[in-house]
């Protein structure tokens, strides 16, 4: 079966020193990983479970926005926030994810920023839909009026 070639993400990672590599993917933009000094790295970039928790919490937000702006609302500071725990030990993957998400705006209507996140949650955000198969994600609305 073939697959529309627009479904295909094809990425690349090559080495650099110590443990830092330069990833590139379909966009063509290259990102930075490194590790903690004590494993061999040199700090110098986000760890590819930093990274992970910025996928979601970006695809996330994308999605709220998108969904905000559709229904109008005067939305004029939104920040996710993301809590992750970790295993102790190996593999040392996220064991519960909060998601915080914090509103500001004028007239606000709590119930839409609330059927955004879950909206999101449920049905769009690629990202958590994929993790929360792995880790419950809880998540928490906040929201400012001003």
């Amino acid at each position: 079966m073939e697959q529309d070639k627009k479904n295909i993400i094809k990425s690349e990672i090559i080495y650099q020193e110590g443990l830092r590599f330069i990833a590139v993917s379909n966009s063509n933009h290259a990102i930075v990983l490194d590790s903690k000094k004590e494993v061999g790295g040199f700090e110098s970039a986000n760890s590819p479970m930093e990274l992970l928790s910025i996928a979601l919490i970006g695809c996330t937000a994308m999605d709220v926005i998108s969904i905000l702006k559709k229904m109008r609302e005067n939305v004029t500071d939104f920040r996710v926030f993301f809590e992750g725990i970790r295993a102790d030990q190996h593999p040392k993957v996220f064991t519960h994810i909060k998601l915080i998400y914090q509103f500001k705006g004028k007239d606000l209507k709590y119930e839409n920023l609330e059927k955004a996140v879950k909206l999101s949650y449920e049905k769009y955000c690629s990202v958590s839909n994929m993790l929360k198969k792995a880790v419950n994600i809880e998540y928490e609305i906040k929201m400012i009026n001003e």
